[in-house]
This record gives C-alpha cells, structure tokens and sequence, in this order.
C-alpha cells in the first residue's frame, strides 16, 4: 500500500510504539490523527504537527466519544494500537477484578467496536488497512500477566475471523505482533528490549507490503517454535 495522502488513525498514538508509528508514517507522507490520554504527550504530538485527539478506550462511552469527534472525516487506515497492561496474578493475593475489566476492554473491546463504527467508511476508499496491534503473547501466554495475553489472544482471533470476513473486499487486515518493546508499560522488565523505532518500522513494512502479520523481532522465533512444538512454546513462555 501506498502510504502518502492517506489518512490514519492512530490508537495511543502519543507514546512508545505508537508515537513512533506516527512519525514514520507522517514521514512517508501519511496525515495522521491520534488520540492518548496524557494532556501533556498530546500536547507534545500536537506540537510536532500531528491532530492529537484526548481519548479513554477503556470504556464504550471513550470510544464512542472518539467516534463523535471524527465525524464524517474519511479514514483510509485505523490502527488499533492503545493497549493497557495490568497485574493479574493470583499466587501472591486475589487481583483487582475491575482493573482487569479496564484492560480487556480496552486491548479487546474498544478494537471491535471501533472498526465496527468506521468500517462503513474504510468501505467507501478505494483503498482501505485495518492493523490491530496485538503481542507475541497472543501465540503463547507468559505467567504473570494473564488477563494482558487473554486480551490480547482474544484480539488475534478476532482479526483472522474478520480478515476472513473482509476476503474480496479491498480492506487489508493487518496483525502485528511485536515482542517486547521499551516502552512505559515494560519499564520494570529486566530483559532485552525492542527500540520502538525498529517496532514501528516493521509494522509499517507490513503494512506497505500488503502482509497480513507483521511478526517483529523475535516474535518470528516464536512462531517457529509454535509452529513445530505448540506445546514447547507454551512451556518457553510459561518461564516469564
């Protein structure tokens, strides 16, 4: 796909991988609109040129806010990138239920009923991508972070499912899975990580070269391994 003069819609857009989604996409000419939820990086992202949009997807009311502030405006890609991490782990003490509910909505919902209020329009272009940003965790779930890998696994379903529903129509369906990247959400992870800018730019590969995954870095060996052993990656991931 040809990026230049489309308009993208860009999910949690003012941080990490999306930020730098953002600015390689504006690069390749792209007209980018984001949303986050810190005033401050949209603030930022506004003053680098881009439309920052305030917006809480953790809930149908953001969502549904976000849909009223883009009106009529054609969009010719929506990236579902926010995502929200959370603790969920049930060997120390019983997690927060409610805190749980906010991040499957978010990783989860807020995809779904969000191309659902602008698939009508992705229809309308002549050409139209539709990329939901999941993890290398929605193959096979690490330990601790079980509600984050259940959302996120329950994302991957739904973009092969719709893919196969789109088959014919001129809307390419994009997942891409990136491994762990250095970002605010992994700021405790005592492990290698992904430059965002690296993310972001085999994402945007994908998406240039009509792909349906994009699986970047080591998500690669990750697929490998699933590939052969299912059952061996599961046991590889459970160590984390």
């Amino acid at each position: 796909m040809d990026i230049n003069a489309k308009t993208v819609l860009l999910t949690g857009g003012s941080a990490g991988i999306g930020r730098e989604i953002a600015r390689q996409l504006k690069a390749k000419g792209a007209v980018v609109v984001l949303t986050g939820r810190d005033p401050a990086r949209l603030a930022a992202m506004e003053a680098e040129g881009f439309e920052a949009l305030a917006a809480d997807l953790s809930h149908a009311a953001g969502v549904d806010a976000l849909v009223a502030a883009l009106g009529e405006r054609p969009i010719d890609i929506l990236i579902n990138n926010a995502g929200l991490g959370v603790a969920h782990d049930v060997r120390d003490r019983l997690p927060d239920p409610d805190a749980a509910d906010g991040c499957l909505y978010a990783n989860l919902s807020a995809p779904i009923r969000l191309i659902t209020a602008l698939l009508p329009g992705l229809r309308a272009r002549p050409q139209a991508a539709i990329i939901n940003v999941t993890s290398g965790l929605a193959i096979a779930p690490n330990t601790a972070s079980s509600v984050y890998c259940a959302s996120k696994a329950g994302l991957r379903s739904y973009t092969m499912a719709l893919r196969s529903q789109l088959a014919g129509e001129p809307i390419l369906v994009i997942e891409a899975l990136p491994p762990v990247v250095d970002t605010q959400m992994t700021a405790d992870r005592q492990t290698s990580k992904m430059p965002p800018e690296e993310c972001a730019r085999q994402i945007i590969a994908a998406l240039e070269g009509g792909r349906e995954e994009a699986n970047v870095g080591m998500v690669k060996v990750l697929r490998a391994v699933y590939s052969l052993s299912p059952a061996l990656a599961r046991r590889v991931m459970r160590r984390f």
